[in-house]
């Protein structure tokens, strides 16, 4: 979820710096008709001023009938990327509420099942992979087409331009809907600690490392890592008594073994606990994440 979180925070950034453009240089760009009835003004920057300091606006110097809609086409493929993460996020908890690793609170505006009542459904997170699909839909259209203009005197850009608020609005309400979903849930870590614990194979990897990198300083042994896990692991349940007999018989240095023979699924983590706790720190600025448990 903190990879969601970042990947989006990193959407939102682009999103704050688009630009939005600006004209002011007559029916064609050229200024003809200003220069006809005040040929002594300095026209472009009377455009400048008025476009950038009284519009607030970043002023686009050159344009034909009208302001090109590249910016929009920008904002609009950024916004997209933004709902297409935000529907990954959506599918992924989607899931992890199937598997059993959130729990939905009932009462939450949560809704069952019209003839199972013990279900609850994860309406949340289904209405707004619809409505993203749906502002997707509209965005990119918008971005394709807007860039071009007929002989620069074709109009369809402005029935195109009705849509944007429909566009924007089924991402706004996908907004809302996850975060009511995600409002709503409740880790089940116990479920989580139960499938971890059926599958000791995943061990495989930092087994294998460990070897690999033991081998380089030339110990001896360790030949070969990769295919005497594969036969250990591939295509089947292992135990963790039977990965630790495995992990006593290589031969390991004393230090070495201990380390691995105590590893669990549960404790093989790496870094992302202080990841997590980091990216909190430095980029959510939400409370010291020493006082947390993650």
């Amino acid at each position: 979820l903190a990879v969601l979180a970042h990947r989006l925070r990193r959407q939102l950034a682009r999103i704050g710096r688009q630009e939005y453009l600006g004209k002011l240089n007559g029916a064609t760009g050229t200024y003809g008709a200003h220069l006809a009835a005040v040929p002594e003004a300095d026209w472009p920057a009377i455009s400048r001023a008025f476009v950038a300091d009284r519009l607030g606006l970043t002023w686009n110097p050159l344009t034909t009938q009208i302001e090109s809609h590249d910016w929009q086409a920008e904002l609009y493929a950024d916004v997209a990327r933004f709902n297409r993460i935000l529907h990954n996020l959506a599918t992924d908890v989607w899931t992890y509420i199937s598997m059993g690793y959130f729990a939905q609170v009932r009462g939450q505006g949560t809704v069952g099942s019209s003839t199972m009542p013990h279900k609850v459904n994860p309406i949340r997170f289904e209405n707004a992979e619809a409505n993203l699909e749906v502002s997707n839909a509209l965005l990119d259209v918008l971005a394709a087409t807007l860039v071009t203009s007929r002989l620069q005197r074709d109009l369809t850009d402005s029935s195109m331009q009705r849509n944007v608020g429909t566009a924007l609005g089924h991402s706004l309400l996908a907004l809302d809907n996850i975060a009511r979903g995600l409002a709503g849930l409740d880790a089940v870590p116990t479920q989580m600690a139960s499938d971890l614990d059926a599958n000791w194979e995943v061990l495989g990897e930092p087994i294998q490392s460990a070897m690999r990198a033991l081998g380089a300083r030339g110990v001896a042994g360790m030949e070969n890592p990769y295919e005497r896990l594969k036969e250990l692991t591939r295509g089947r349940r292992i135990g963790q008594a039977e990965l630790v007999e495995f992990v006593r018989g290589l031969g390991l240095p004393a230090a070495v073994e201990e380390r691995l023979a105590g590893m669990t699924p549960q404790s093989y983590v790496g870094l992302a606990p202080h990841l997590v706790r980091d990216y909190l720190r430095t980029e959510v600025g939400g409370p010291d994440p020493a006082d947390q448990t993650l």
